[in-house]
């Protein structure tokens, strides 16, 4: 005989040969069903073989997943029965064995396949389940923007019409404080309030920034004027909102002042009403600035220190010189003057519309696939 129609027929055989996929001795109590699950290749043939043992067996049905309503073989009353048919594409089957009367039925079911070629002939049958999301889409009623309102409002605000700075002189004041073998005090004090705060619908006054200077004698005299001359050149242009050194110390614009280095020294403390009296009566207080020196300044920004009466106590340790000690208080004022201006305020609002969309929805669901599904 011909080698290639050897050939042939070897391959045929080959292909034709059954696979058995599962052998099953169903004993089912009365309406009761039992179902099973198998893969199947592309190509496949699937031999279904039943026989019943004693009555008639009620229904089989077969489905190809994912059509479960819809089988593609029903079998009702069988005895002995025997169907092929061919997988179209590669699937899961399932195979629904139903007792529909009251007594107990058994039957007997092979299940084989027959691979199209020798690629498929090794196919897994098992069935294994895996998640996936079900897709599909609902109805919703949702408020669409369709288009925009335009509303234009005069109205008034109120704004800055001017905005100044300028320094205010509190104090500046020459305090005598007596040697300790004279009969006058060597301890004494003065006191100074600082420009209050004014505050109106229209206008606003407040102290911003302030400064104290203690200097004793003439030395510290001298060195005053000595800064005053630097700062008519240094800083006047920049910023002619203050006059004195102690104001551009005040307003921040001057860092520092030239101190004598010679001279008279004096103790003094910045407190309030209850420490100065502590002070003067030679006990421990809590002042807001203190030291001892020919010559000395401070400035003060938080406002927790920007209004109120204060006190700068003075003691002189010397036993037989008394001293002169300036004291000097420079506050920054800030003014501010409010008007009405008118202006238009444009609102711009969304116009809805209720439209129906369709939403997605997506629901998890576990489905049967081959053993080789990835």
């Amino acid at each position: 005989m011909n080698k290639f129609l050897l050939c042939l027929l070897f391959s045929g055989l080959c292909f034709g040969q059954k696979i058995t996929v599962a052998e099953l001795n169903l004993k089912l109590d009365g309406n009761t069903q039992e179902e099973v699950m198998y893969g199947f290749a592309v190509g496949d043939k699937i031999v279904l073989e039943m026989q019943a043992t004693g009555s008639a067996f009620g229904e089989v049905k077969v489905y190809q997943y994912p059509n479960t309503e819809v089988p593609v073989y029903t079998a009702t009353a069988v005895k002995e029965e025997k169907k092929e048919f061919t997988v179209l594409n590669k699937s899961v089957y399932l195979f629904r064995f139903k007792n529909t009367v009251t007594g107990k039925r058994s039957l007997n079911v092979t299940i084989q396949r027959v691979p199209k070629n020798s690629s498929t002939k090794d196919f897994n049958t098992a069935v294994k389940w895996v998640s996936v999301n079900d897709t599909a889409y609902a109805p919703e009623e949702k408020s669409i923007v369709v288009g925009y309102d335009t509303l234009h409002t005069q109205k008034t605000r109120k704004v800055v019409a001017s905005e100044q700075k300028y320094e205010e002189v509190v104090m500046d004041k020459s305090q005598r404080v007596s040697a300790k073998t004279s009969f006058g005090d060597t301890r004494t004090s003065v006191n100074f309030s600082l420009p209050a705060n004014a505050i109106s619908a229209y206008e606003t006054k407040k102290v911003v920034a302030w400064a104290y200077w203690v200097g004793v004698g003439e030395e510290s005299n001298e060195f005053w004027k000595q800064n005053r001359k630097m700062i008519v050149g240094a800083v006047q242009g920049a910023a002619s909102y203050f006059s004195t050194p102690l104001g551009g110390i005040a307003a921040g614009a001057i860092a520092n002042l030239a101190m004598p280095v010679n001279g008279e020294d004096v103790e003094y403390a910045l407190v309030n009403e209850a420490n100065c009296k502590l002070f003067t009566d030679g006990k421990a207080c809590k002042p807001f600035d203190s030291g001892k020196g020919i010559a000395a300044y401070k400035r003060f920004t938080d406002a927790t220190m920007l209004q109120g009466k204060y006190y700068v106590a003075l003691a002189n340790d010397n036993y037989v010189q008394p001293i002169d000690v300036n004291v000097k208080v420079s506050a920054i004022i800030e003014h501010i003057k409010y008007k009405d201006e008118k202006y238009t305020d444009t609102a711009i609002t969304p116009r809805y519309e209720k439209k129906t969309v369709q939403k997605m929805v997506l629901t998890p669901k576990k489905i049967p696939v081959t053993f080789d599904y990835k």
